[in-house]
């Protein structure tokens, strides 16, 4: 299984290797410096293949799925390539999330803006990393009928992830605690916008598309694939916030800093929607404070409030929710000879990679 699972990664990252390329080409073929190819090189390299990939390689999952079979050498590039366009959207968010957070590290390695002699250029290396996923979209899709549709996803996704960061960085500021700005609502409008339309809606829509699935006026199978992911989405996100919290630093792999970071986080807003004056006390003076001490009483508090067995019941919630959001696909889909149609699996394999995670 593990065996299987480093295949597939490392035949993803085969294309990344051919896009980069791709990519440095043309930077060549326009005469540009060398120093300035290679800085690009070290940009792509050092920033968009690193993490776990899940969003990219989930393209070529669907796309496998919706169509039924293994896909040819070209379906699987194509496929491939999508995803990668993904990464890059990733990266352009994380290199830029991380000068305004002024992140330390990121992926056990530290932030770009943080390597020497890069500091403010990030920012321009954030543009190029965006710029980079309409240069090989307009390469290799041009011709095709969806092209636009592409174009639109990519740059939809992008404004709404951005109308996300915008609210999460207005409510949460890490040197500016008010928790009177907080609250689950705002929440559920964050955890929508910079989370869950990038990471679980565009990797399933660009695969509907690449397959040729069309639009409808009435049930249209965008519209009720994105009323199961938005959800998903949310989901996922708010086991991240939970898990910051409960999950051992051994288990989740990194150590959780969303109290001492101020972040608007599902525990915190449970809490201060659960809290009597005196419990409010307590947020109020140690929520996003850098002190052990303060975080210890806020973890502290969260237990006595029961964050653990409210976690439990949301997840149970949430699971059935989303099952009979996937019901509502029919089971055994007739599609005429070559066509491709919304099936359940795409959506069950997110969910179950979901449900009940640990880290």
């Amino acid at each position: 299984m593990a065996d299987a699972k480093a295949l597939k990664r490392q035949k993803f990252e085969a294309v990344f290797a051919v896009l980069r390329d791709e990519l440095l080409a043309y930077l060549n073929q326009e005469g540009m410096p060398q120093d300035a190819v290679d800085w690009f090189r070290r940009n792509l390299e050092y920033n968009v293949p690193g993490g776990k990939l899940n969003r990219g390689l989930s393209v070529v999952d669907s796309v496998e799925i919706l169509k039924g079979r293994p896909l040819s050498e070209d379906e699987y590039f194509k496929a491939a390539l999508l995803g990668w366009c993904i990464e890059l959207l990733q990266a352009f968010f994380l290199v830029s999330d991380d000068m305004m957070d002024q992140s330390v590290t990121r992926r056990g390695q530290p932030c770009w803006y943080r390597v020497e002699g890069v500091n403010y250029i990030a920012i321009n290396d954030s543009f190029m990393l965006e710029g980079a996923i309409y240069f090989l979209l307009k390469k290799h899709f041009r011709t095709e009928p969806y092209y636009v549709h592409l174009l639109e996803l990519f740059h939809d996704t992008t404004f709404q992830t951005e109308l996300g960061q915008l609210i999460d960085l207005i409510t949460a500021p890490e040197d500016h605690v008010d928790l009177s700005k907080f609250s689950l609502e705002k929440h559920q409008k964050i955890v929508i916008y910079k989370t869950a339309y990038y990471s679980f809606y565009l990797p399933v829509a660009l695969s509907m598309y690449m397959c040729g699935i069309p639009h409808r006026a009435t049930d249209d199978p965008y519209a009720l694939a994105q009323s199961i992911l938005i959800p998903l989405g949310e989901y996922f996100q708010v086991q991240d916030d939970f898990l910051d919290f409960a999950a051992p630093p051994e288990v989740l792999g990194k150590i959780g800093t969303d109290i001492v970071d101020n972040k608007c986080s599902w525990c915190v807003n449970t809490a201060l929607a659960l809290a009597n004056p005196a419990q409010r006390k307590v947020l109020d003076e140690n929520y996003g404070r850098k002190d052990p001490q303060a975080e210890a009483r806020v973890k502290a508090l969260y237990e006595e409030l029961g964050i653990r067995d409210r976690y439990a019941e949301y997840e149970e919630n949430a699971y059935k929710r989303i099952l009979a959001l996937i019901e509502k696909i029919p089971e055994k889909p007739q599609p005429k000879a070559g066509e491709v149609v919304l099936r359940r699996e795409v959506f069950k394999v997110f969910l179950d990679k979901i449900y009940k995670r640990q880290k």
